[in-house]
Formats: C-alpha cells, structure tokens, sequence
C-alpha cells in the first residue's frame, strides 16, 4: 500500500459531509464509501470542520471500509499524488512568506520606535506596517490539516479579498488619433496592449462617452475602480482580464457603430459598459457545469442558479462597496438601485444556459415589430448585445480571434482533466482526446454565434458587413480546416 501526505485546506463553512468527499476523492473509492479517520495513536478523529488543526508529524490516516475495486485506480491515484507534490510545495511557499512578514514587521515597527523619525516617515511606516499586517494574516488564515490521502484542493473562492490600494498605480499614457479612433472598430488588436495599457484605454472610454461627467465620477476613483477589477480577475487561459478588456472594447465599440447615444442617455451607457468590464470578475476557470457537479461552495451558495454570474455580480458590488473604489458614489440612492438591479441582469444574462430563453424571447420581439420606447424590449436588446460581446472573437479578425481558440481550449482541456480525476462527468466538447479547433468551432459559429448576430443586426443593420460577414469568413475557414484534417 503506497502512502503519502499532503495537506487540506478548507472554509469554515463547508459541512462533515463535504470534507468526508474530499477524502473518498482522495482514495479513489466511490463517494458512498465509509471513512474511517485515526490519530497518530490509532484513534478516532470525528471528520467534521472543527477536527484539530495537525502537522504532518502528527498526520492523520484515512481507511476506507469499501474500497472500490479493490486497489484504487492507477490514473486517479497518480492525479492525486501529482496534487499532493503541488499542494505541499505551496504550504512550504506560505511558510516561507509567513517567516518573511514577521521578519518584515518587526523590522518596520523597530524602526518607527527610532528617536527623532520624521513625521512623513512614520505615516509612510504606518501604511507599510498594515500592509504587512494584511500579507501576514492572509498567509495565517491558511489553516493546514495533514491526511495521508487528500483530493484535490477546489479555490477557496469566498476568501478571495478584494484588493485597496491608494493611489493608482499605472503611468499616464498618451493615446495617438489613430488608437482612439481604432478603439471603437470590431477590427481592434487585443493582443498588442499589456495590462497597464489596457486600464488606460478602459479609462479613456470612460471619459470619452461622458459617463465621468455624468457620474459626477472622481477620475482617481475610476483609476482605483479599474485597477481593482483588474486585481480580481484570475491568471485563467481564457476568462482572464484580458477577455475583460476584449469584451468591454466590443461594448464601446457597438455603442459607437450603432448609434446607441442616440438611443441611450449616459446613464444607460455606464451602465452597459461597467457590465461589460464586471462581467467575469474572480472567474476560477471552471464552468457552472463543474460547479455544480462538484458541489462547490459557489453551487451550493446559489442553488445551481447561475453560480458563476451570480458570483461574478457580487464581487462587483463588493468592489463598488468600498468607497475608494465606487464610481457610482455621487449618484442618488434611486439611481444606484436601478444601476444594481440592471448590472445584475445584465451579467446573469451571459450564463449560457440562458442562450436559447434570450434569443427566443428577443427574436419575438423583432418578429413582432421592435419598440424603442418598449421598456422590456430595450431590457432583451442591452442582453442580446452583451451577449454579443462576450462571445465577440470569431468577429475579428483570424489572426485576432484564433489565439482565442487555443486559450479556451485550453482551459477546457485543464477543466475535463480534473472532471476525470474527480470522477465527475465530462463533456466531450472538452475532451483533448477528441476536440480540433475546427469541431470546437463551427457548430458554435453555426448556430450560436450567427443566429445571435443575425438577430442583433435586424435591429442595425450596420452589423451586417462588419460582423456577419467576417462571422460567415471565420465559419467558412474552420470548415476548410476540417476538410484538411480529413486528408490528412
């Protein structure tokens, strides 16, 4: 019998039941298994979330009564203990940070205790000394709990702290005629601007539709706003900030190509661009669908219902709650609620699962005679062009859009490889061992992407030769590639 070790860490929150799968995961038997939890000394440890924190010299062992066919499954168990050399690499990385910090602070509170210190240095020591203080308790408030088995480690998603800083942090960059007029084309390169310059251009946008002026907005609170959206989004391949950025640039460029002022007022538009730069906020690179197979606290928090846009709006508000960060400070309390509730369905309404109910109801609408005065009509068209956006790519162009592809598939792949380790169900769109860039897209582009257009572009008939076409380029191209890939 191999053993190794490892440590799990999990919130406060979760349940004897959700700590009792992790370690049925971790043995590679089926979740229905008895678990049996002993001590160094042969007793048992009752598995509930108050168990006692130990170490690995007092590590715990995990016994299962109905191990599931007999030895567990080689693949799983190698997963497993390729996770294990992972996690404990981190716990020696948290110690070491741990040991860092300590160090740090006594270092800074040694110095402010120094006679004759300036006055400017002692405020400028205070601040540095509760940053510390923050690294050094987030690095605590890993609890570790040593087991001779352990599954893999789901990201603790509500501990995720939404980030503060001061001043702002980024140059101040001069942006050329030619970039702010290529800014509002579906043509636009995402690819050639880092981060900095990225929050640059969404600040831009913000000036340049007036919404500053129309938020009475402090444009160093839309500095710290941005630099703290950027903060909360994750490193993924594909739902990253840089997809945020690409889908609120398709925003401000539909706004621009359809005339929205001239439908909209200011209002209307912060509230569809803020949407837009919200929308996948903390994305952890796992769909809903693995959310709720897994039972992940983020499942279990909304029911099923849309667990990552629901998530994805309360880290927002969470964000727009500090007020260093709350451009909508200086509005009404109204005119706040009516925000909210709008940046809410505007996000939920990109859950795919949605796809079909929007479409439907909104092709209704058109069908029926589109209303601009129609309030439920204008609520179906702000959905139907954010979902426009979100899924925008196979828009621009194919040098643009097809490193797209790679990202997505590969945060796919990275999703279907932990579903088989977890013994999970997994979807064969996602499947390495199956999918080509061709079969990933030309269903999507094929009944996805162009009936969406196609609808949007009844309404604007600007859309037809800027994305339709392109749209019907990109469809065309994948099914070349297929062919190809049939000869080969």
């Amino acid at each position: 019998m191999r053993v190794t070790y490892t440590n799990i860490v999990y919130s406060r929150h979760c349940g004897s039941r959700d700590i009792h799968d992790l370690l049925t995961a971790a043995a590679g038997v089926s979740r229905w298994s008895k678990i049996i939890l002993r001590d160094i000394n042969g007793a048992l440890v009752s598995i509930s979330p108050t168990m006692p924190v130990n170490n690995e010299d007092t590590a715990y062992s995990v016994e299962s009564s109905t191990p599931e066919n007999g030895e567990a499954n080689d693949e799983i168990l190698q997963g497993v203990l390729s996770h294990v050399a992972e996690q404990v690499t981190k716990a020696f990385r948290i110690n070491e940070m741990k040991e860092e910090m300590v160090s740090r602070l006594t270092a800074m509170e040694k110095k402010i205790e120094r006679e004759g210190m300036k006055t400017v240095e002692i405020g400028q020591c205070r601040k540095e000394l509760n940053y510390i203080r923050e690294e050094l308790f987030a690095a605590k408030s890993h609890h570790a709990r040593f087991c001779k088995c352990a599954a893999p480690i789901a990201d603790s998603v509500e501990n995720r702290i939404v980030s503060k800083r001061d001043v702002p942090k980024y140059s101040k960059y001069t942006l050329s005629n030619e970039t702010i007029e290529y800014l509002k084309k579906p043509t636009f390169d995402i690819w050639h601007w880092e981060s900095n310059e990225m929050l640059c251009l969404l600040e831009h946008m913000y000036h340049e539709l007036g919404l500053v002026e129309e938020y009475n907005m402090n444009p160093i609170t839309l500095k710290r706003f941005l630099l703290c959206v950027q903060e909360n989004y994750r490193n993924n391949p594909f739902h990253n900030f840089r997809h945020c950025f690409c889908v609120s640039q398709m925003m401000y460029g539909m706004i621009h190509l359809c005339g929205l002022q001239k439908i909209y007022n200011l209002f209307d538009l912060g509230i569809l661009l803020t949407a837009a730069v919200c929308h996948d906020l903390d994305h952890p690179g796992f769909n809903n669908t693995y959310q709720i197979n897994a039972r992940t606290e983020l499942a279990i928090r909304y029911n099923d219902v849309s667990p990552l846009e629901n998530h994805h709006c309360a880290v927002a508000f969470k964000i727009l709650s500090n007020p260093e960060c709350n451009i909508f400070a200086n509005v009404t309390s109204e005119q706040f609620r009516i925000i909210r509730q709008r940046i809410i369905m505007l996000i939920l309404a990109t859950d795919m699962a949605r796809h079909s109910e929007i479409l439907e109801k909104f092709k209704s609408q058109i069908k029926a005679g589109f209303n601009f005065k129609d309030t439920e009509h204008l609520t179906y068209l702000n959905m139907a062009v954010i979902k426009c956006c979100d899924i925008s790519n196979e828009v621009r162009p194919m040098e643009v859009s097809e490193p797209w592809v790679d990202c997505l598939l590969e945060e796919y792949f990275n999703q279907s490889d932990r579903e088989k380790m977890e013994g999970l169900p997994f979807a064969p769109f996602m499947d390495r061992d199956k999918v080509t860039k061709p079969s990933a897209q030309i269903g999507f582009i094929k009944f996805v992407l162009i009936p969406l257009f196609e609808s949007v572009a009844q309404i604007f008939d600007v859309l037809n030769d800027c994305m339709i076409v392109p749209l019907k380029a990109a469809l065309q191209k994948y099914e070349d590639m297929k062919d190809e890939e049939k000869l080969k």
